[in-house]
């Protein structure tokens, strides 16, 4: 390889973007012999190391931890909050974000991975040019992969840049708990962040433009947590569009519109959640094939340029960590010559709220439109004795089959969903049977004792459901 200092070199692989999906490539690449440049302008670890699944993971447990305390007498605990010190909670999320980077770093560099620090632009199919804080280095290589990434949408509002409007970047390091916050958008970054804030103590309010919160989940489901979250003291306005942020006395002054009718709230806080666009900026040069915003690639992960493959958000779909790391390592397999790809059908989803939800497969409505005649089979989790040991009763576990009782679909609303999906999405990988899970023994007091449950329920033999 050309020494950095003559301001050129030559690689077998060049990857632009250093998050889930690049860094994954990268090692993937490393590990089958392959010369490998990526390229970061910002932190390795992308979105969700630094100011996304990751930190705001961190900051859930002080919220979790928060509303333990508040519950600690129902477990004969007598206990009282006397101080919450947000700033404790951000440097505690800081810390763990700057060592996981440090790891990062460790494992690219044990490696052998070159990296360059700076912003890249694609000049050709063979070809990238990078700005670096020492001048610019020209990258040409033999096949690259885009991994460019998303950033948090603003949507066309008036006064959406007034202070103390915030993206889910600014929320994550504010120093103090506002009294008041509106969050625009009951999607999955809204509604964490309501969680957030609203076992906090903050009192959240969460616009809507659509007429159901979570749109993409099972239905049932979604209905579910918008009941619970209300208990919880979140307001959500559904149907209802903002059209105007403006300075108040106390804060902000934010004006929607439900119908016919005109509101405003008065708050000391807005995030704005409404979603992520695309970061094309960098690849504007390449005859690339776009598809709303986002860069149309094969199963192998390869777009309409030979040698030139893409992966995580800029390919729009899910745009989720995990599903970037496996894109990221199929479009480097395929970029050497090995020949992979991803099961489109078994991509698990996990939400942060409380309670946590977790799906994986097909949704009812997805089925229905596919022309699935489905069956499906529940359990609660207030039937499960180990959810009522741990004071975690709502909620429940969905699961959807086909006539064949073949398991297309699961979805898992309750404690530590996250941590339970896995056993689905293995079932629907293997496509298994309802009939296989109902025969695993599960461990007792579990909570996966109720996908052993639903499993029964759906093929008639639950044993703890009236």
């Amino acid at each position: 390889m050309t020494d950095l200092e003559n301001k050129s070199l030559k690689t077998q692989l060049a990857i632009l973007g250093g998050g889930p999906a690049g860094y994954v490539a990268a090692i993937r690449a490393a590990q089958l012999g392959a010369d490998v440049v990526l390229i970061e302008e910002k932190e390795l670890g992308g979105v969700c190391l630094n100011v996304g699944c990751i930190p705001t993971k961190a900051l859930l447990k002080t919220s979790d931890t928060n509303n333990v305390i508040k519950k600690s007498k129902e477990f004969g605990i007598e206990s009282s909050i006397e101080n919450i010190n947000w700033q404790t909670a951000v440097d505690r999320k800081n810390r763990i974000v700057k060592n996981l980077n440090s790891g990062l770093e460790q494992l690219i560099k044990a490696s052998g991975i070159t990296v360059i620090k700076g912003r890249g632009k694609v000049k050709s199919d063979r070809k990238i040019i990078v700005q670096t804080a020492d001048g610019t280095i020209n990258v040409n290589c033999e096949k690259m992969i885009l991994t460019t990434g998303s950033s948090p949408l603003l949507p066309n509002i008036k006064g959406i840049d007034s202070d103390g409007v915030m993206t889910s970047n600014d929320a994550l390091n504010m120093d103090f708990l506002p009294e008041s916050m509106v969050i625009i958008g009951a999607g999955v970054i809204g509604l964490e962040f309501a969680t957030m804030f609203g076992l906090m103590g903050v009192k959240v309010t969460v616009i809507e433009l659509a007429d159901r919160i979570l749109p993409e989940i099972d239905n049932e489901i979604a209905a579910e947590l918008q009941k619970i979250i209300k208990r919880q003291g979140i307001s959500i306005k559904l149907s209802a569009e903002v059209k105007n942020i403006e300075k108040a006395e106390d804060g902000l002054a934010v004006t929607y519109s439900q119908g016919e009718n005109t509101y405003t709230l008065n708050c000391e806080k807005v995030l704005v959640a409404v979603g992520r666009k695309l970061n094309s900026a960098a690849i504007q040069d390449l005859p690339l094939q776009f598809d709303k915003g986002a860069i149309i690639v094969k199963d192998n992960m390869e777009t309409n340029i030979d040698g030139v493959f893409a992966a995580g958000d800029i390919i729009g779909g899910k745009l989720l960590a995990h599903l970037a790391f496996m894109e990221g390592k199929i479009a480097a397999e395929n970029a050497l010559g090995i020949n992979s790809r991803i099961n489109k059908n078994a991509i698990p989803a996990c939400i942060y709220t409380h309670p946590e939800i977790a799906s994986v497969g097909m949704t009812e409505d997805e089925a229905a439109a596919a022309g699935i005649s489905i069956k499906l089979g529940r359990f609660n989790f207030r039937n499960n004795g180990r959810a009522q040991t741990l004071g975690e009763r709502e909620g429940m576990v969905k699961i959807i089959a086909d006539q064949s009782n073949t398991i297309i679909g699961a979805h898992i609303l309750g404690a530590n969903a996250s941590e339970m999906i896995s056993e689905l999405t293995l079932a629907i990988t293997l496509k298994a049977t309802a009939n296989d899970l109902a025969n695993i023994i599960h461990p007792h007091p579990t909570l996966n004792e109720a996908i052993w449950e639903a499993c029964g329920d759906l093929l008639g033999r639950a044993i703890h459901k009236l």
